[in-house]
């Protein structure tokens, strides 16, 4: 039968350590609150670490091996199924190291599978899970250092885990929704943006050549059609950069432009200010704002981590400026004994509804639940948006890319159109 180790607290709040003999580690929780004690962290002693790991050899044997380079940041998927595997192992009675091992070994090569062998060695030295997730933030944001930590202290790490593999697939699954909507229309622009390059590059200049011969005149359309093909083509000038490449190169450069601006704090409140304030896509941003702040927050406070953290975290991880800071206002009131719902109205940054119902929640105690109903109800106003304003610009792409072509043929045709004329 194997021996846990454990950490706990007294009736008066004092530390305890010791070991326990158990055959799971929730039969170990069990007869340590019998005790009289309340377990903080439980893990199972092993006798040789070396041989606690797969494959037969040690540690520091499979770190030699591992040449994975890591850059940027775990999968949200990965992490999800990760977090999925793991509650599952839980709920099943096996101990946090078997478990660690046994989704360790399944990780392909990446930061993931680094990123647990690191986990496993520290909670096998005696760390918990959360402190050793904590060095990795890469791997593990607050948010799930916090959560689990919530849960180690609760004893219930299982169910915590649970409802973050539920809270990391409904905001998954949120996201997922907006970009696949918006895949069509981006794939329809990028295509018809290349044919009109295409069209002004090698098309045009043929009518040029035509238009030269005939020593015809030209409407100011023309003329001014003709002109932007030469500097897309870089036929202006001796020595001139195709302009083509300039268009092309544009969204690269306006995209490490708004990352630059977005360095500083004042660049980061100008710009998701005037986001918020875009027409249609504002409105759009700000419900999927408001439902992840919600689920995150409604998420952690059942978790049972305590409400100002709770905040200051969701706070962090909103991804905007302007709800960052009225949840810090919200944290100050919550400080300072009073109510959550006002500072959130005087921000003016939700609907009422909203409002109303987080006052609500604060009155009769059930808080977490909702908001919980406020993410589930603006999920779907979200999902109800983004189909509407793909419908809405399949007409207007239409009408824009009919609108473009038909200026070009137009200018293409007038001297043609005059040419005929002072030939008859």
């Amino acid at each position: 039968m194997p021996t846990f180790q454990y950490e706990a607290l007294d009736d008066g709040g004092k530390p305890q350590k010791g070991t326990i003999t158990a055959a799971t580690s929730d039969e170990a929780i069990a007869r340590i609150r019998s005790q009289g004690y309340f377990p903080t962290s439980v893990r199972e002693q092993k006798v040789k670490k070396s041989k606690g790991r797969s494959g037969g050899g040690g540690a520091g044997k499979k770190k030699g091996v591992n040449l994975s380079i890591n850059i940027g940041g775990v999968s949200t998927k990965h992490l999800t199924t990760f977090t999925r595997q793991l509650s599952t192992l839980q709920d099943a009675g096996l101990p946090i190291l078997r478990s660690l091992q046994i989704l360790e070994q399944q990780q392909k090569a990446g930061l993931l599978k680094t990123t647990l062998e690191a986990v496993y060695d520290d909670v096998a030295s005696g760390a918990t899970l959360s402190d050793s997730m904590n060095k990795h933030p890469k791997a593990f944001d607050k948010l799930y250092t916090k959560m689990i930590a919530a849960g180690e202290v609760g004893g219930v790490l299982d169910l915590i885990l649970q409802r973050l593999a539920e809270f990391m697939e409904k905001a998954a699954k949120l996201k997922r929704r907006i970009i696949g909507a918006l895949i069509y229309p981006a794939m329809v622009i990028g295509v018809a943006g290349v044919i009109v390059l295409g069209i002004m590059v090698f098309i045009v200049p043929q009518f040029e050549s035509i238009f030269d011969d005939f020593d015809a005149e030209m409407p100011q359309m023309t003329i001014f059609m003709i002109g932007l093909s030469k500097w897309l083509g870089g036929r202006q000038y001796d020595g001139q950069l195709p302009g083509i490449i300039w268009v092309l190169l544009s969204p690269i450069g306006i995209f490490m432009f708004f990352k630059l601006i977005r360095k500083s704090t004042v660049g980061r409140a100008a710009t998701d200010w005037t986001l918020l304030k875009l027409p249609v896509v504002g409105k759009l941003a700000a419900k999927a704002i408001i439902a992840k702040f919600t689920r995150t927050l409604g998420t952690l406070i059942t978790a049972g981590v305590p409400i100002l953290d709770a905040i200051t975290i969701t706070g962090e991880t909103t991804g905007n400026y302007v709800y960052e800071k009225a949840l810090k206002q919200v944290h100050d009131s919550v400080r300072q004994g009073e109510s959550f719902a006002e500072p959130l109205r005087l921000a003016k940054v939700t609907d009422t509804i909203v409002v109303n119902m987080i006052d609500v929640g604060e009155e009769t105690g059930d808080l977490d639940k909702m908001l919980l109903k406020v993410a589930d109800n603006y999920d779907e106003e979200v999902d109800v948006a983004v189909s509407s304003i793909v419908s809405l610009l399949e007409p207007v792409m239409i009408v824009v890319l009919g609108g473009i072509v038909g200026t070009i043929v137009i200018s293409l045709f007038l001297p043609l159109v005059a040419l005929m004329q002072s030939v008859m």
